[in-house]
């Protein structure tokens, strides 16, 4: 493996044959180039689906009202569906170990003003859990509180951009806005992941919400969390459960699908996911196929190398080289070119996908990238597969006798 000599034999063979030496590399380079962007594109559709679910909990059920469209129960179809407190309740009281978070949204849109600073922003009344729902990150201060809710408390936490817009000078905690003519005390700012238009919503208790509505208890929305244990399809039936306990109470047609709609993320993790799974499937596929067209490419090479070199193999033994030593020089030359190839392929295979960045993410790849541990694998499978396409052609060939190598045309 050290012997100089043979160094320098197989770089004066390589450089004695540049052409089949690039042809034989050029197999292998291309082999893992396609398989490393292939790879990173996969992965970069994977990284835009998963970011689409962290805007909200990635376990998350919403549930909205329409009119009904079918007649039942004697009533007539049409009917406006409206959600209330005992809605929410009932579902609370019923979910328990099958919830992890819940809060009803009753929503407004109204002026908001600070100093001589106005704009018409979306107010939402909610419960503390809707924090979480949201996946709201506070930046300064607090969320709406248990404490607040029961007091019917005119205080509200504000989205970065509500901030931004109106209080924009100095520390906006304690500053007093005013909502609709109603005096709050800002306890906190927020950012969210949904990005600037959930940053302009302000955040009040519910029940001062309601109560500002003269003491209405209408629930616009009812968001929900299932307990991230449950299994894709137990969280699934779970949301039917919702739905159908919703449409007895209120006397909808078990098959109105306009009075209830009931946005599950279970159904859509599972499609997403199916569909991640069935691109990985495909992707794999090809750039597994990419390596296997790479190895029988330098096999054939090598086979083609090593009947080139019969002759040459004839002279060695006839001069009294052994058969390991004739393997080992064509088995150490196919390593050194897999090796160099190799390398050439991954630099140009990552070089691509930083060149593409985020270029692609109007086409839902998002960052595309291979993680090292799977290039490397790669890598040292092709490392192997070069070295067991020279060693079989060169085993064959050292066991040809002398007299029939020389006369080999």
């Amino acid at each position: 493996m050290f012997d100089i000599d043979r160094w320098q034999e197989i770089f004066s063979s390589i450089r004695s044959n540049v052409l089949r030496t690039i042809l034989s590399g050029f197999t292998v380079a291309l082999g893992l180039f396609i398989f490393i962007v292939l790879f990173g594109i996969g992965n970069g559709l994977n990284n835009s689906f998963t970011q689409a679910f962290t805007r909200d909990a990635a376990n998350l059920i919403m549930i909205f009202t329409g009119k009904t469209s079918e007649a039942f129960a004697g009533l007539q179809s049409n009917r406006t569906i409206s959600l209330n407190n005992d809605d929410f309740e009932s579902i609370e009281k019923t979910g328990k170990g099958k919830l992890e978070y819940a809060s009803p949204r009753y929503s407004a849109n109204w002026m908001v003003k600070y100093g001589r600073e106005s704009g018409t922003y979306q107010i939402h009344g909610v419960l503390p859990d809707e924090k979480f729902l949201e996946n709201r990150v506070m930046m300064d201060g607090r969320y709406i509180t248990k404490m607040d809710i029961d007091r019917k408390a005119n205080v509200t936490s504000i989205g970065r951009m509500v901030q931004r817009d109106l209080i924009k000078d100095g520390d906006p905690i304690g500053k007093m806005i005013q909502i609709n003519g109603t005096m709050f005390r800002v306890v906190g700012v927020f950012s969210d992941a949904g990005g600037d238009w959930d940053e302009r919503h302000v955040i009040i208790p519910i029940s001062t919400l309601q109560q500002m509505k003269k003491g209405s208890d209408t629930v616009s929305t009812i968001m929900l969390s299932y307990n991230p244990k449950m299994s894709p399809d137990e969280a699934i039936k779970y949301g039917e459960k919702v739905e159908k306990q919703i449409k007895d109470r209120h006397k909808i047609s078990p098959t109105d699908q306009q009075a209830v709609i009931v946005r599950n993320n279970a159904k859509n993790n599972q499609e997403s996911f199916m569909f991640i799974f069935v691109i990985s499937v495909v992707v794999g596929f090809i750039g597994l196929g990419t390596l296997i067209a790479g190895v029988i490419g330098i096999s054939n090479i090598m086979v083609y190398i090593v009947k080139e070199r019969t002759k040459e193999i004839g002279i060695r033994k006839a001069i009294g080289a052994k058969p390991p030593g004739i393997v080992a020089l064509i088995l150490q030359e196919s390593i050194v070119i897999t090796v160099i190839s190799g390398l050439i392929g991954v630099a140009a295979g990552v070089f691509t996908l930083k060149m593409i960045g985020d270029s692609l993410e109007a086409y839902f790849i998002l960052n595309p990238s291979v993680g090292w541990g799977l290039i490397t694998t790669a890598f040292f499978c092709l490392i192997f597969a070069g070295a067991i396409a020279g060693f079989i052609p060169a085993y064959r060939a050292s066991k040809i006798k002398p007299i029939e190598a020389l006369r080999t045309e």
